[in-house]
């Protein structure tokens, strides 16, 4: 009798927390799909689907990680903003014809980010480790003032060696070196490189430390961001960690690694600048206030490029990111070509491919032929049907793993960033991308798009439709775990 009392109270307790949680789920999670995906979890799975959605489904934009206000006066905040608008709106009104198009898509980043327009910047693509990595030591050699590194990936091999040499070089001459490292994605140099470097009079700092405690919950918002910014008016972004499996060497034996960084020089990386402070300021003891050196004018004429930040991450009010991708693609008229390892677009991604397709806009979209993740790349098989019915062409790149993160419209927009078409991208990771509008860089980007289509193979829409049925299932029972994914 004892024993049954028992699991009757354990039932009923078991019962509330079902029902709390499914409440939590309701009212915590913006989408339909993901909240239904949770919901059955919770229920169908006991015990094991509320840990599940305690662990990854936690909507932390809504809780927000930090505030990423660096300036704590509200009336300064105001000032502040004021003057960003006026000064972007001088940018607008002098930028070509053929850019004002995008105005809607400035406005957005501006309004939802306070990310704002910046002209006269030099643009250069660095394709590829063996590309970026020169610039970056080179750059970061002649820095007079500080150095401000943030990466999700830095690791102790040739490379990373390298850029700890550089690193602690500059620091032992008196330039400010500030390091962020996540805590997950860069765990091989905790105990060797992080000492060395705070030896030498780096200031280095994880961000979200991961603790065993909440080690699911902390692995599922990581810091994605690859950011340098040096003296304040040269910054670095793009899809290249710190590793040396992005440098090909010519080895047989190594995979090809195929992506895109930017070098930004000028006002372009003021907002680059701001997100490092912002990161700084939550995982840091010592808080860093705005100062004039960190947002340096170059005297001498850097470009012509106009560049926008794009960003977003559990920090944010919305997923910026996703928008801003979203707009772009229905504002453009011709052709959008978009470069992504992995693809789980969800229902407000998808829809816009579709309809700009549907519109005859020429949409193609590059994928890796073979993916790191079996489970993330079967979830993305199952869009094809949909975007090859509407007349998206998709190509799958066979030369190695591509990597690239990138976005060219109309041969006049461009987009280089961290962050992937997917769920956990939009949704939990911080990322950063830079958006770009100039001619130049968008017809560069659109050439190399094109070099990279010659190594690959183009799926054939009738062919993807007459796969067996068992080859479709596994990317259909995927699907369903697109949202957690």
């Amino acid at each position: 009798m004892q024993e049954i009392r028992w699991i009757l109270i354990l039932e009923i307790v078991y019962t509330i927390a079902i029902v709390l949680t499914c409440l939590r789920i309701i009212y915590d999670t913006r989408s339909t799909t993901k909240t239904l995906a949770y919901l059955l979890l919770t229920v169908f799975l006991p015990v094991l689907g509320i840990i599940i959605y305690f662990s990854v489904g936690t909507n932390y934009r809504k809780r927000k990680l930090y505030s990423k206000k660096i300036i704590k006066d509200e009336q300064m905040q105001l000032r502040v903003r004021e003057q960003i608008y006026l000064e972007s709106k001088k940018i607008w009104d002098s930028v070509p014809d053929e850019i004002l198009k995008y105005q809607k898509l400035a406005q957005l980043l501006l309004n939802d980010g306070m990310s704002f327009l910046t002209g006269n910047n030099k643009v250069e693509l660095l394709l590829n480790g063996e590309q970026k990595f020169p610039e970056v030591l080179r750059a970061m050699q002649q820095a007079r003032s500080h150095i401000h590194i943030e990466y999700y990936i830095f690791e102790d091999d040739e490379i990373g060696n390298a850029i700890k040499d550089v690193l602690m070089e500059k620091a032992r001459a008196g330039v400010k070196v500030r390091l962020i490292y996540d805590d997950f994605g860069s765990r091989s140099i905790r105990k060797k490189v992080i000492p060395e470097l705070i030896a030498a009079g780096v200031e280095a700092h994880p961000f979200y430390r991961v603790h065993f405690i909440a080690l699911a919950n902390r692995l599922n918002y990581r810091n994605h961001r690859k950011i340098i910014v040096i003296d304040g008016c040269i910054g670095f972004t793009g899809g290249i960690n710190v590793s040396d499996r992005y440098i090909n060497r010519g080895d047989d034996k190594q995979i090809f690694w195929r992506d895109t960084h930017v070098k930004i020089t000028g006002t372009g990386a003021f907002y680059l600048q701001y997100l490092f402070i912002c990161d700084w300021n939550f995982c840091a003891d010592q808080p860093l206030a705005p100062q004039t050196h960190f947002f340096h004018e170059l005297k001498d004429y850097a470009g012509d490029a106009v560049v926008q930040i794009a960003a977003s991450g559990p920090d944010s009010d919305n997923p910026t990111i996703l928008f801003s991708l979203i707009q772009a693609i229905g504002m453009a008229e011709e052709e959008i070509l978009i470069t992504t390892p992995y693809f789980i677009p969800g229902e407000s991604l998808l829809d816009a491919l579709v309809v700009a397709a549907l519109s005859g806009v020429k949409v193609v979209l590059l994928m890796p032929d073979r993916s790191d993740s079996r489970m993330v790349a079967a979830a993305g098989r199952s869009y094809y049907s949909e975007l090859l019915s509407a007349g998206v062409e998709i190509y799958q790149y066979e030369k190695g793993f591509i990597h690239s993160k990138t976005m060219v419209s109309d041969q006049q927009l461009s987009v280089i960033g961290t962050a992937n078409m997917d769920n956990r991208s939009f949704e939990l990771n911080f990322e950063v991308n830079a958006v770009i509008y100039d001619n130049a860089t968008a017809e560069e980007m659109t050439r190399i798009f094109y070099q990279d289509l010659k190594e690959s193979k183009k799926i054939d829409a009738a062919d993807w439709e007459k796969r067996p049925l068992y080859k479709q299932l596994p990317e259909k029972l995927a699907r369903l775990l697109s949202p957690l994914l």
